[in-house]
């Protein structure tokens, strides 16, 4: 189908969210220990689901268990490692600077499609490829080129950096051999298994690091926003865009995500965006386009 107006506000409606969700984690660094807050968020999404998507579980328990391996590694890796490492990553980082790094995950996908799954490419993909990486080394340098030569860099945008690529196995593998499956259901056994997954950092966590949960409105109302719209409606809209539209078009609408991040920083945190974000911001989706157009 053709993009129409509502669809394209649909798709409007995640990196929206994904935005809200970086700058809700920047918020109440301090309050919440970050492994701690990626467990809470997946819990308190599973709870809200598990009454409407249960049933649906149970009824294609047959297929569930077929495909139990691809299930193994897709709920660690797409609900426990990424979400985990950003909330890590946001403890030093900004939300501005990790939705931009986010944001060149197509390129990520590129090389890791060549290197292990024997993808072809095009040389105006690696044109792309290169000009968004030089965006998320802008980011990483901080506008400042002198800080990649002294390896001066936030600890958060290297584990962001790290988070994309655990995304990136997390996508091609959903591309690969993601189950037969009706949404809800498949996300509800993967928050399952990542909740599994991260139980035991958790639990490390709370045990080597004096930080513990103040729990305030604030840190309530911010953990029931990422269980809900990041994780719940945004996936939704995600999944409904992409079956009205395919796959392609919804990608060009994620790259809004740090744009959104920095109006939100700008109302909600008073970090106003720099020059090299914007750079950055251009380089990364204009590589993105580059690498997405057709070829002859």
């Amino acid at each position: 189908m053709r993009l129409d107006a509502a669809t394209a506000a649909l798709l409007t409606l995640p990196p929206l969210f994904w935005a809200g969700n970086a700058v809700a984690a920047r918020m109440i660094v301090g309050d919440v220990p970050p492994v701690a807050l990626s467990l809470a968020r997946w819990v308190v999404a599973f709870a809200l689901l598990l009454p409407f998507a249960g049933p649906a579980a149970v009824r294609h328990r047959a297929a569930l268990m077929r495909h139990w391996r691809i299930l193994l590694a897709i709920g660690p890796l797409g609900v426990g490692a990424y979400n985990t490492l950003q909330y890590i990553a946001l403890q030093t980082s900004t939300p501005m600077s990790t939705s931009l790094i986010a944001s060149s995950s197509p390129v990520f996908i590129l090389a890791l499609g060549v290197v292990v799954f024997g993808e072809r490419t095009r040389r105006a993909q690696w044109i792309g490829a290169a000009l968004s990486i030089a965006g998320v080394m802008l980011v990483m340098a901080r506008g400042d080129l002198a800080n990649l030569a002294q390896l001066a860099f936030v600890p958060g945008d290297l584990i962001m950096l790290v988070a994309n690529l655990t995304w990136t196995l997390y996508t091609w593998l959903l591309r690969r051999h993601r189950p037969d499956l009706p949404f809800a259901p498949l996300l509800l056994v993967q928050m399952a298994i990542g909740i599994v997954a991260i139980a035991p950092f958790a639990a490390l966590e709370a045990v080597l690091s004096p930080a513990r949960i103040a729990w305030s409105g604030s840190v309530v109302a911010t953990m029931l926003y990422m269980a809900v719209f990041p994780s719940l409606i945004a996936y939704w809209c995600w999944d409904v865009g992409i079956r009205r539209v395919g796959a392609v078009i919804p990608v060009y609408f994620a790259n809004l995500t740090p744009v959104f991040a920095a109006v939100l920083s700008m109302w909600l945190l008073a970090d106003a965006p720099r020059l090299y974000h914007l750079i950055a911001l251009v380089l990364i989706i204009g590589g993105i386009q580059l690498a997405g157009r057709p070829g002859r």
